[in-house]
Order: C-alpha cells, then sequence, then structure tokens
C-alpha cells in the first residue's frame, strides 16, 4: 500500500516531489469522487507554478469517475466556497498551499454546500482509498475509462457573482466620505478579486481608492511568500500605507482566505481585535444574534458582544468546529484570532474580503479611524498576541503547567487545550492540531504590565521543560 504523508487534519498539503505531485493528486480525486460520489465538482487554483498541472491532474482524476468538472481557473480558496454553494454542484477542490514554502502545494476539500472535509468527516477514509488506489495512466488519463464514461470539463466565471454576492454585505449608503485603502496582495491570488471589487465600487459611485502593491499574482513570489502573519512580511505593508497616507492597509495570503488589518499609522492589527469589531458590525445589523469565538483570547469579544446585544458562543478553535457550531446555533458571524472570519450567509465559510468591507463600513459609520476603533479595546485587553513554542512533550507541559496555576485560579476551562483565569488575567495553552508545537495566549484587564510579566513567567515555567 502506497503511503501518503500530505494529509493532515483540516486539508492536504505537502513538499513537492516528495509528499504530492500529479499522480497522488490523480489518485486523491478518484478517491475523492468515490467518497463524495458527486456529479459536479468545482476547482479552483491559486498563482503557484505547479497549481495548473495538479489542478489538471485532479479534473482528469475526477472525469475518470465521471464527474463533470468545473474550473474556476485562478480563483482564491473563498471563490471555490462560493462557486460551490451559488452553483449548487456537489463539492470543491482549491488547489493552494497557502502561506507555506515555496515547494509546497496542496488541496481544500468541501462537499455540497461548502461543508469542509476534514479528518474525521471524509479525509480519513478518502486516503485509505487513494492509498490503496494504483493506476495506470496514459497522458495523465485511465486508458480503462472509455472516453464516453468520463465526465465533462467547462471553464466556468463566477466572479462577477461573487462580487455582487460581497457588495451584499455592506450599505453604499454609509460610505459617505473618502477612504484611501493600501491593498496587498502579495503577487498571489488576491489581485484580480480586489480588481473587480475595486470595478464595483466604482459603479457604485463610492469614493474609495485603492493603492495596489504586490499586486499581478506571480508564483514566484518575487516579494517573499505572502504570509502577513509573520512580523517581518509586515514592512511593505505599512510603509506603503504611512507613505500614502492611507485610512488602512489590507493584506492577504496567498489564496486570500485570511485578511490582515494595519490602522492608518502602520499598526499592524492583531485578528483578536478584528473579531470584536466584526462581531460589532453585525450585531448593528441584527440585533441578538449569535457570535461564534473560539477561546484562545475572549475578553473584548465578550463585553463587544454584550454591549451590543449579542450573544457570545465559545467553541474549540479550528475551521471544521467553528463551522459545525455556527451551523447548530444559526450564528450570523465567527471569528478566530488567527484572522479566519465566518460567515452565515456565506454558507458558513471563511471569507478574507468580507472583513475589510464591513470594517470599512464602519469606519464610515462612525466616522472614526480605524486607530480610533481599535486603540480602546486594545488598552483594555492588551494581549501577548500566539506565542508558537516547540515542546517534546505537548500533553505533558498542558498537565504541568494546569497543575501549577489552577489551584489560584477562579475558572479552568477544557474548550481546547486548557483556559486558566484569574480576576486580571487569563490565558490559553492548546497543543497545534498541524504542527509539533504549543500555542500560549495571554491577556488581562487594562494592566500591559501584568499581561507581559505573567507571560514571561509561562513562558519561564514551559521553556524549563523543554
Amino acid at each position: 500500500m502506497y503511503k501518503l504523508t500530505s494529509f493532515k487534519a483540516y486539508d492536504i498539503r505537502g513538499q513537492l516531489g516528495t509528499e504530492l505531485d500529479e499522480d497522488i493528486a490523480y489518485r486523491i480525486a478518484r478517491a475523492f469522487a468515490q467518497f463524495l460520489k458527486p456529479q459536479r465538482i468545482v476547482l479552483g487554483g491559486d498563482v503557484r507554478a505547479t497549481s495548473p498541472t495538479l489542478k489538471a491532474a485532479l479534473a482528469n482524476g475526477l472525469r475518470d469517475e465521471g464527474v463533470n468538472v468545473l474550473d474556476l481557473g485562478l480563483a482564491g480558496t473563498e471563490e471555490v466556497y462560493f462557486a460551490t454553494f451559488h452553483l449548487g454542484v456537489d463539492g470543491g477542490i482549491e488547489v493552494t498551499a497557502s502561506h507555506n514554502p515555496i515547494d509546497y502545494n496542496g488541496f481544500k476539500l468541501v462537499r455540497e454546500g461548502a461543508r469542509p472535509i476534514s479528518a474525521d468527516t471524509g479525509l480519513a477514509a478518502i486516503r485509505e482509498v487513494a492509498e490503496a488506489s494504483s493506476y495506470e495512466l496514459v497522458d495523465g488519463k485511465d486508458p480503462a475509462v472509455a472516453e464516453a464514461d468520463r465526465g465533462s470539463y467547462e471553464l466556468v466565471d463566477t466572479r462577477a457573482d461573487f462580487v455582487k454576492h460581497l457588495m451584499g454585505y455592506i450599505d453604499v449608503s454609509a460610505f459617505d466620505r473618502p477612504l484611501k485603502l493600501v491593498v496587498n496582495a502579495g503577487n498571489g491570488a488576491a489581485g484580480p478579486a480586489v480588481d473587480a471589487i475595486e470595478a464595483a465600487f466604482s459603479a457604485a459611485g463610492l469614493p474609495v481608492t485603492f493603492i495596489k502593491i504586490c499586486h499581478e499574482p506571480d508564483g514566484t513570489f518575487p516579494n517573499g511568500i505572502p504570509n502577513p502573519i509573520l512580523v517581518e512580511n509586515r514592512a511593505t505593508t505599512r510603509d506603503a500605507v504611512l507613505e500614502h497616507g492611507a485610512d488602512a492597509g489590507i493584506a492577504w495570503d496567498g489564496d486570500f482566505d485570511r485578511c490582515f488589518l494595519f490602522d492608518e499609522q502602520g499598526r499592524f492589527i492583531e485578528g483578536y481585535y478584528i473579531v470584536g469589531l466584526l462581531a460589532e458590525a453585525f450585531l448593528q445589523k441584527e440585533n441578538g444574534a449569535r457570535i461564534i469565538h473560539d477561546p484562545r483570547l475572549v475578553w473584548n469579544t465578550l463585553e463587544q458582544v454584550e454591549s451590543n446585544g449579542g450573544v457570545a458562543v465559545q467553541t474549540k478553535a479550528g475551521h471544521a468546529f467553528i463551522k459545525e457550531r455556527m451551523r447548530n446555533e444559526d450564528a450570523i458571524y465567527g471569528g478566530e484570532m488567527s484572522a479566519h472570519h465566518y460567515f452565515r450567509d456565506f454558507a458558513y465559510c471563511d471569507s478574507g474580503m468580507i472583513p475589510w468591507l464591513l470594517i470599512a463600513e464602519l469606519m464610515c459609520r462612525k466616522g472614526l479611524a480605524l486607530s480610533a476603533l481599535v486603540g480602546e479595546r486594545i488598552a483594555r485587553f492588551p494581549s501577548s498576541g500566539e506565542i508558537n513554542l516547540k515542546v517534546k512533550d505537548a500533553p505533558s507541559v498542558l498537565k504541568t503547567i494546569e497543575s501549577q496555576y489552577a489551584g489560584d485560579a477562579l475558572s479552568v476551562d477544557h474548550t481546547d487545550g486548557v483556559s486558566i483565569e484569574f480576576a486580571d488575567w487569563r490565558f490559553n495553552l492548546r497543543a497545534s492540531n498541524t504542527e509539533p508545537v504549543i500555542r500560549l495566549n495571554v491577556e488581562s484587564r487594562a494592566d500591559q504590565a501584568l499581561m507581559e510579566r505573567q507571560t514571561k513567567q509561562l513562558l519561564d515555567a514551559i521553556n524549563a521543560m523543554s
């Protein structure tokens, strides 16, 4: 049996040539079709040099199983999500390695309604079939499959409908003052989508100017892999905001399912505070709605949700957990501090375009700079940001830290890892689902020094066990 190492908890990702190639893609496609038994599947791909060939291998595998393929061409992950539910097809696959190194690629799989397929909802079964399968291929196809029995192939373009859907999240009448936005696509897949949104803004007469940097899709990534969550990758956006006197900066990862925001002073805004802002934006549109959040950092989100008449619901981090809980709760919005934001009207999927549209609208409605929208919140609940630590034995570290801190705590919660809360500060420590690391987040109530002091003590304790 062939052993596939590219299957992860939520998607498929691997190093090219060793963990992922066209043959593996073909077998995964056939296994996907045997698992899902679909009639029509949407395919999209990011800008990486290998994405078109891997996508072609997927298409051949699907077609050899009798599946009709709708190819979006260059597309972000959320465009595959959108096309899947908008066209009413049976599933979709995005070819992307997002922010991984240049010698990687991968696949994100969804079923009908853009529902996620993760390890416990199908990926493990797909992997089992793909590992057991063996095919003799000619020109990327199985010669044992008659041409008349193969599925069809069609190029489709849903971007206009995608942008129309996005525009439905904002009230264009709220844009009553000029805005200047720096947009950094990182030479990834976001550029064409931003161009289409810019055209829609222009057609609606909105006074928004887009300053585009690293805009053209380029799979060689001449400005580096687009991953704005890394501190060293933020300077380009920050400098452009300051140079042009922009009201905000927006940067995306490679497949643009995450966006990262910078205020008018060029300061990067942690995703945690964006969750609170988006909760407020939605609750102004639907009072009493439910908002889903993860347990890593919570105090700011809880206060903003409750003060705006909403109901906050905590669930485990990770897109599969967030999406499932949102469906169960009929939540209007769900947010993770990792810059993944999920929307009920977007089939509960994550989007990197909807967040900045709503933030821009909120800036106009309140007549406030982005720094003013988040500054008070950051001061009220300072946080460490997520700190990743490599450890030998994550369960042992979590157990030891809990034993050291739980005795004096007001509460201990195990929704995701361990969250320990005191009167003026709290922390969450959890093991990664995808990497051999643990992740630490610390926050306090209006006391930056306390947060920093407790963060250092926790880091010292964890490092002593490494």
